[in-house]
């Protein structure tokens, strides 16, 4: 946890009213209490009891964990050191350099990761990520493509090519930081770095904006992203496009363009993960007799597919390698398989030869018809 300027401020084992010694469950009983006691919901309308709370919190929060309260005590005993007894002066965090691998490294991570040197300027800043959705067909997904994505969205500006000065004229150092980027603020023994409030950290300042972006050196308009689709995709995936995102700024990288993936369903297929799915009619006799069925794959194929006698409605039979084929880092190409159900199809309105047969076959296995009568049934109403 990097260390916050309240922590020079507040005594934070004064706010919870506890000893510096107190033991951690000492610390959190205390807390505890005046949470209780001070809770907004107690308290409804009360600013100052809301204040107090909020105070109490942030307490618990570093006092309560033993790592954090250790970095606490420490810049809390640096801060009220004399630094080396009477008339010595203030230092800056800077002043600890990498040699001694020691104070300075920790001052160093405990204030966001960086040493508050003067000169140091606010650096290149990444651009940020852009989300935009494609819809797919089907077919689509499963073979891949290469497409082209209109979008809205920042990018560099066309007329100063992300510079935000007038084309002819160049920024020039800002007045206040001298160009560094940074101001220094004392407070205590410390010396603190903060972005120049005139340039943002840039450490220049623009005379003469460009009249496209205002000096921001980005601009908001219509682009054409081409992108490659790898085979596969599924419904929800997202893909990232590297560097094709907002523009970065002081130099620093594009973000990238994230692509949602939306799928619209096939009139026969379905999927699942690698698989497709397909479910194909047969009559009565292929399933009992046994059959060899022609099934057309989503490529447009044609397999043959061999049902043993005896084979049940519903059954599920596999096709290797005629699904979806995709290619990752990790597992290299894997394909899937056609997954074929089959499903007894009845005729809705049978020929007279195929209600005779049909009628035959109940006599001979003693089913009964909707034309046979049932002895001592009788229906009510």
């Amino acid at each position: 946890m990097a260390a916050q300027r309240d922590w020079f401020d507040t005594d934070y084992y004064q706010v919870l009213g506890v000893a510096r010694d107190a033991s951690q469950k000492e610390i959190t009983k205390a807390y505890r209490k005046l949470a209780r006691e001070l809770h907004p919901d107690k308290n409804p309308g009360d600013a100052a009891a809301e204040d107090r709370f909020k105070n109490v919190s942030a307490a618990y929060e570093v006092l309560g964990d033993a790592t954090k309260r250790a970095e606490y005590d420490e810049v809390r005993s640096m801060a009220s050191s004399p630094m080396g007894g009477p008339g010595s002066h203030r230092f800056n965090v800077g002043d600890f350099n990498d040699a001694d691998g020691g104070i300075g490294d920790l001052l160093g991570q405990m204030f966001g990761g960086a040493r508050a040197r003067s000169g140091q300027r606010r650096g290149p800043v990444r651009g940020a990520d852009i989300t935009t959705q494609l819809t797919l067909d089907f077919d689509e997904a499963v073979g891949g493509l290469t497409t082209e994505l209109h979008l809205t969205a920042d990018t560099s500006c066309g007329t100063c090519h992300g510079t935000g000065a007038r084309p002819g004229t160049s920024p020039s150092a800002c007045s206040r930081c001298g160009g560094r980027g940074a101001i220094d603020e004392n407070q205590g023994p410390f010396s603190f770095s903060s972005p120049c409030p005139a340039c943002q950290g840039a450490g220049k300042v623009i005379d003469y904006p460009c009249g496209t972006c205002s000096g921001s050196g980005i601009e908001r308009r219509p682009r054409q992203v081409k992108a490659r689709i790898p085979a596969g995709v599924s419904d929800g995936q997202t893909i990232r496009l590297k560097g094709r995102g907002g523009p970065g700024r002081n130099s620093g990288p594009a973000g990238d363009l994230l692509v949602e993936i939306r799928v619209l369903p096939h009139e026969r297929f379905g999927r699942s993960g690698n698989d497709l799915t397909l479910t194909v009619p047969v009559t009565y006799p292929q399933l009992v007799l046994g059959s060899v069925i022609d099934v057309t794959t989503l490529g447009g194929e044609t397999v043959k597919l061999r049902l043993k006698p005896g084979t049940q409605s519903g059954s599920r039979h596999r096709v290797r390698g005629h699904g979806v084929t995709t290619t990752s880092k990790r597992s290299g190409t894997v394909a899937g398989d056609l997954i074929v159900t089959v499903e007894v199809r009845i005729p809705a309105d049978p020929s007279d030869a195929e209600r005779a047969a049909i009628e035959e076959l109940a006599r001979v296995t003693g089913d009964s018809t909707g034309e046979q009568e049932t002895t001592g049934a009788r229906s009510t109403t």
